[in-house]
């Protein structure tokens, strides 16, 4: 396996798990363990994105294209409705 492929799987693993934790977090009535589970997202956040901006510079990683700003308000007024 590919240095590239490595790269982009831990990220889609760390996006997944991001999903999960956030999960968690709003279902955890215990405070302990509430603290405990958005401090292991925190870090596995910073991560990711630390992950993210090698990737990136390595040429992994190509982002969407950025939104225009018409398209931008579009959305805004669309999820204000």
């Amino acid at each position: 396996m590919d240095e590239k492929t490595m790269v982009n799987d831990i990220l889609s693993g760390i996006k997944s798990d991001l999903t999960a934790y956030q999960t968690a977090i709003s279902e955890a009535e215990n405070m302990n363990l509430r603290q405990a589970f958005q401090q292991i997202r925190n870090n596995d956040e910073s991560f990711q994105y630390e992950l993210f901006k090698i990737a990136q510079a390595k040429g992994y990683y190509k982002p969407a294209q950025k939104a225009t700003p018409t398209e931008i308000d579009t959305i805004k007024n669309e999820l204000q409705q």
